[in-house]
């Protein structure tokens, strides 16, 4: 879970917290043994003396050993109650085990023998110092080194020798070389060894992260050892923790083991990224390096919300942290339904701007030095990762899902991409449409701070759906600024009986327009026949070919460039440039000078021979409907035996199931006429017509000529006009219209 990681070391000094608790611990349990060690005194001294004993040693041993030892440098009984007072007393407890060297010490001290209470006069001094030499040379000698002594400081102690209980109500302040502390209050029940700190628990750390701790309450306990502290609260310049019960587990030296914080946990940290944790419970092993920490856990409703640029919201049941070195979190664990939302601000520079959530049953972080998110992987099965509209508004939200994810983090610890393997499977859905798929093997998202997912890439089986429209590549690429999805590798897409592939397609998923590029080609399949129709009339499928492709969803258009080519059965169009309306089965056609648009007609004569008329043109517009090509600019029709050209022309063709004769070339489109018109020039091998209008009709194989003044040229008759001429393609005669109320005819033979 990426918590702050710059502050999650800080939140855990509370384990410098527990040392302190472990001194008042284990300064309460030395009082409690020294008052268990004025009753013995009272016992070795001789209190019906009615007399002053100077400079006396008491000593108590059991199995060789020194428990205590008591100095005073002086002892004074009194008749009146038999109170015994004494003066400049040093209490030295070895302990049982000789494993100790605390010393107790104050100008006075008064026993009551009717109350068996031993009461402190004024101040009392104890230092706390471990002696692990006593352990093997039990002769009650200094140790050779004092470590930092902890030092206490407090008044009006009193010890019940019959209960074995003892109290003050006064102020018990302590010392420790990393910090100082107090409480008010201080009780010991000798039969549960349950020592309390009633009210105002308060510790103060120094050094290079100071911290004040509060209480409101304390326990100790010997069984197990242990320190219970009531509403625990942490303030420090940089952060506050509490909670309302945090127990701190001690070993049998007193060192901390670990520390349980339980109900309402709370950790809040201030400055750029101000950050705020809750949980029940959380629990801190200790390292065996001193003041470090080893892991610490967080359980129970874990949240955490980061504010700052990059806002963060993070849920999990259970988060595991682990420590290397000097409190230097090097990994998180998190588990249990765990939720990672990045949030953004809204602004102007980012109106497209994305809110990004990871779910997975768990997730693990690794940080770099402790300080900086350096990656991150899930673990479990359908971990996914949800892109939607940032601020709640309105538009595509898309679910991304693999069996795995990586991610990487950039230098400032902000998310910088993520890989998906295997199983990669990506869902968008906008309202009112249907939703958008692809899966592959890979899946890698790389983010762009403050916006979002910048990109997905997909490698691997590609499949991509979006309604009627399928899609299959090696690799695609999916920009969500402008929904531009990119295939590379062999990719092959299929829309309402369409088929196309090409080295490199673009699919814009906002407006669904499609691009093609490198070896474009499509291919039209599903087709019904349509006996009204010719040129693509027929149910077999329609082809194209380009370099490039641009097509429409709506309408249903396509757009090729670059050597186009179009053809059904043996109808073929050629042209620099087709543009292909399929639910029309409508064709535009454009060319150049150079590249002019091509197809060819099947005409039929008499005896149903079959002959093939070529017409180019730089402009080409047919409706198979309509079953009219119509042909612009630099037109020129070419048979077999005659050629036509004209500044346009329009060919008439046959209903294909109206379309006669042998037609051995296949389903080819078969003239009925064509209409040619400006500067209208026919030749054939001994014969050469000029006029303004021609019809050419295939059934008499006859040609027209009206408009201006038509003429036709013969090399061995010379030259004939009239308004209008008729000539046959195939014979010499012709029909020439006068000016008159009737036709003059006129008939002659052509030497072939």
């Amino acid at each position: 879970m990426p918590i702050q990681v710059s502050r999650l070391r800080r939140w855990f000094a509370i384990g410098a917290i527990a040392l302190v608790l472990v001194v008042a611990g284990v300064y309460l349990y030395a009082k409690w043994r020294v008052r268990n060690t004025l009753s013995e005194v009272t016992g070795k001294l001789d209190i019906q003396v009615q007399q002053t004993a100077q400079g006396f040693t008491v000593s108590r041993s059991e199995q060789g050993r020194s428990i205590f030892k008591i100095q005073a440098s002086k002892a004074i009984q009194f008749k009146e109650g038999g109170r015994t007072e004494l003066h400049d007393v040093t209490i030295t407890l070895y302990g049982r085990d000789s494993s100790r060297f605390d010393q107790i010490y104050g100008a006075d001290f008064e026993y009551d023998p009717r109350s068996g209470d031993v009461t402190a006069k004024g101040e009392v001094q104890i230092d706390l110092e471990a002696n692990p030499e006593g352990l093997t040379k039990p002769d009650q000698a200094p140790p050779k080194e004092l470590k930092n002594p902890i030092h206490l400081q407090t008044s009006g102690l009193v010890f019940n020798q019959k209960t074995g209980d003892a109290r003050t109500e006064q102020k018990v302040e302590f010392r420790i070389p990393q910090a100082s502390g107090s409480a008010v209050g201080v009780s010991y029940v000798g039969k549960t060894n349950l020592l309390t700190m009633h009210s105002q628990v308060n510790i103060v750390f120094n050094g290079s992260t100071p911290a004040t701790v509060t209480a409101a309450r304390g326990v100790i306990t010997k069984t197990p050892r242990a320190v219970v502290l009531d509403q625990p609260r942490v303030l420090s310049p940089s952060r506050k923790i509490a909670a309302e019960k945090a127990t701190l587990f001690l070993t049998q030296d007193n060192n901390l083991q670990r520390v349980v914080a339980n109900g309402n946990v709370q950790i809040d940290t201030q400055g750029p990224e101000p950050a705020n944790v809750r949980a029940a419970q959380l629990e801190l092993l200790v390292g065996e390096q001193k003041d470090t920490v080893r892991t610490a856990i967080l359980t129970g409703n874990v949240h955490v919300d980061r504010s700052g640029p990059q806002p963060m919201q993070a849920d999990a049941g259970r988060v595991v942290l682990d420590f290397v070195g000097k409190n230097l979190v090097s990994k998180v664990h998190a588990e249990d339904n765990v939720k990672l939302l990045q949030l953004q601000k809204p602004s102007a520079q980012s109106a497209n701007a994305q809110e990004l959530e990871v779910t997975a049953p768990a997730l693990d972080f690794f940080l770099a030095g402790g300080r900086r998110l350096e990656r991150a992987e899930t673990l479990g099965v359908n971990p996914q990762i949800a892109i939607r509209p940032a601020g709640g508004h309105a538009g595509q939200q898309t679910l991304v899902t693999a069996a795995r994810f990586k991610a990487q983090f950039d230098q400032l610890g902000r998310l910088a991409s993520m890989h998906g393997a295997p199983g990669a499977h990506v869902t968008s859905s906008n309202p009112g449409q249907p939703d958008r798929t692809s899966s592959s093997d890979t899946l890698d998202a790389s983010f762009r701070p403050g916006t979002g997912i910048e990109s997905i890439v997909q490698q691997g089986n590609l499949a991509y759906s979006d309604g009627d429209r399928k899609a299959w590549a090696d690799r695609a690429r999916y920009t969500p600024a402008d929904q531009m999805l990119v295939l590379e590798g062999s990719p092959r897409v299929v829309e309402g009986g369409m088929t196309t592939t090409a080295h490199t397609m673009r699919v814009n998923r906002s407006t669904g327009d499609a691009f093609a590029d490198g070896d474009v080609k499509s291919t039209y399949s599903d087709l019904k026949p349509q006996p009204g129709g010719a040129l693509l009339a027929s149910s077999s499928p329609i082809h194209v070919t380009a370099r490039n492709m641009t097509a429409h969803r709506t309408p249903a258009i396509a757009q090729y460039t670059g050597d186009a080519r179009l053809w059904q059965d043996a109808n073929v169009v050629r042209a620099p440039s087709i543009e292909f309306d399929r639910g029309r089965r409508s064709v535009t056609a454009a060319g150049t000078q150079a590249q002019p648009v091509s197809t060819v007609f099947l005409q039929t004569d008499k005896t149903g021979k079959p002959t093939l008329v070529t017409i180019t043109s730089a402009r080409l517009t047919y409706t198979d409907n309509e079953r009219i090509a119509h042909f612009e600019t630099g037109v020129l029709a070419k048979a077999e035996d005659a050629t036509v050209t004209a500044n346009q022309m329009d060919v008439f063709l046959q209903a294909r199931g109206q379309a006669t004769g042998n037609n051995v070339l296949g389903k080819v489109g078969q003239l009925d006429r064509i209409v040619a018109k400006g500067q209208v020039l026919v030749t054939q091998p001994n014969r050469r017509a000029t006029g303004d209008q021609m019809v050419y009709t295939a059934a008499e194989d006859k040609f027209v000529l009206t408009g201006g003044t038509p003429s036709i040229f013969d090399a061995e008759h010379g030259k004939i006009t009239g308004v209008s001429l008729t000539f046959f393609r195939r014979d010499d005669r012709v029909l020439v219209e006068g000016n008159g109320t009737s036709p003059t005819v006129t008939q002659t033979r052509v030497a072939r």
